[in-house]
């Protein structure tokens, strides 16, 4: 019986290893290779700030699974893990609904032989009062479309009123690169929906608010970025507030443990992360307070051999340190390349190689306005990258999970298309 290898989720790092599976062990029947998602399509999640403000339409930057499955010899399940049966080596699938409800599919089983679980992280509000309730989180397509209906909504309705100067009011709680990428791309968005006549709220009259518990912005990177990402964002008339830990979120605003309160028509949650519920000490895998999978350098889980976890859901340790993996997108494209030769590895009997993070620095858009990071290597050590020349770094990021997804040649075509459909008008998406 052909070996069976089934990934559970198809974020980048998920999509890139059945990509990379499929060519090989599955065009030559050496296994049989499925990917299983709950969606449809695939968009990058760096860009899901983007389709919140209405920068990018997700729709002409997504990528159909089905499609990707065919071209590249995998199998793709719609599905959601809800379980996992270790004796007998199957995983449930929970039963998919449409959007009215009804069932498409029927809660089913799927076996494996390997099973690689990289379903990546969800928001983490750390319980805090009155935030699922209140704020929007953008950890998927839908919820980035949620928040981008809604800011237009504001614009719509001041549109078709008779008084101009309505202003809008935006929170963000965490100022990481999702919540500092997010208000620099919603101060453009500002201008653009102007441009577009939608001007009864001037760019000025659309208040953002960044707010951070910590000493400062972008605390995961270097003190020499976060110092000008911090300038860059108030020269564009962001309120950043360090040191606010949130408390509690109302349906007007939010109030901060020291008692200040930030009023605040729309509010997102872009603190902290945390892995997806289900895989709580799944059928007695050992799991960490925030839910991610204990795996060792093989990127095995701890307690079964035959179950791989990777990306933002693994607790992988680091040698010589007491930290894990850090959960980003580089870490998950290391280990989706590794985790490709040791399933090769695997079938032909052979020990595995261990993974160890390679930290190649970090880029961070401050949408057309700037941006800002930095880059290491060997033999440049650590070099701070601002402006154009950061920018493009940044776009090449993205260039570089589309060539591991389409190969270099549809990634230049799919280049040339972008640079002939974007023109120089405004770009924003208004429905």
């Amino acid at each position: 019986m052909t070996h069976r290898i089934v990934i559970v989720g198809g974020g980048a790092g998920g999509l890139e290893l059945a990509t990379r599976l499929g060519k090989s062990l599955g065009k030559r029947k050496q296994a049989n290779v499925t990917l299983v998602d709950a969606n449809l399509t695939h968009i990058w999640k760096p860009l899901l700030h983007e389709v919140a403000a209405g920068s990018l339409n997700s729709s002409e930057d997504e990528l159909n699974y089905v499609a990707q499955a065919k071209w590249n010899h995998f199998n793709f399940q719609l599905g959601r893990m809800s379980g996992l049966d270790r004796a007998s080596k199957r995983i449930q699938l929970a039963a998919t609904l449409d959007e009215e409800g009804r069932e498409l599919l029927p809660a089913r089983t799927l076996g494996y032989d390997t099973l690689v679980i990289a379903v990546g992280s969800n928001t983490n509000d750390f319980g805090t009062l009155g935030a699922a309730q209140h704020c929007l989180f953008l950890d998927t397509r839908k919820q980035a479309e949620r928040f981008h209906q809604q800011l237009l909504n504001h614009y719509l309705r001041a549109h078709a009123g008779e008084v101009a100067g309505e202003k809008i009011s935006v929170a963000i709680v965490g100022a990481g690169a999702t919540g500092v990428e997010l208000a620099a791309e919603l101060h453009h968005a500002a201008h653009e929906l102007a441009a577009y006549g939608l001007d009864r709220i001037q760019p000025q009259d659309m208040h953002i608010t960044l707010i951070e518990a910590g000493p400062r912005v972008l605390p995961a990177l270097p003190e020499r970025i976060s110092i000008p990402v911090h300038k860059t964002l108030e020269k564009l008339g962001v309120t950043v507030l360090t040191n606010a830990a949130v408390s509690e979120v109302s349906e007007d605003g939010m109030k901060t443990a020291n008692g200040e309160v930030i009023q605040a028509s729309l509010k997102v949650w872009a603190a902290g992360i945390r892995a997806p519920a289900f895989l709580k000490d799944i059928d007695g895998l050992e799991t960490n307070r925030i839910n991610q999978l204990m795996v060792r350098p093989t990127l095995q889980t701890t307690l079964d051999d035959d179950i791989f976890a990777f990306g933002d859901c693994a607790a992988c340790p680091q040698p010589d340190s007491d930290r894990n993996v850090p959960p980003r997108a580089q870490a998950a494209h290391q280990q989706a390349s590794m985790l490709t030769k040791s399933l090769k590895a695997r079938l032909e009997g052979k020990a595995l190689p261990t993974y160890q993070y390679r930290d190649y620095g970090s880029l961070v858009s401050l949408s057309r306005f700037s941006a800002v990071g930095n880059l290491m290597g060997n033999l440049t050590g650590s070099v701070m990258l601002e402006g154009w020349l950061a920018r493009m770094f940044y776009v090449s990021l993205y260039r570089m999970h589309q060539m591991a997804l389409y190969g270099t040649f549809k990634t230049l075509m799919l280049m040339l298309g972008s640079k002939i459909g974007r023109g120089t008008e405004p770009r924003l998406k208004l429905h």
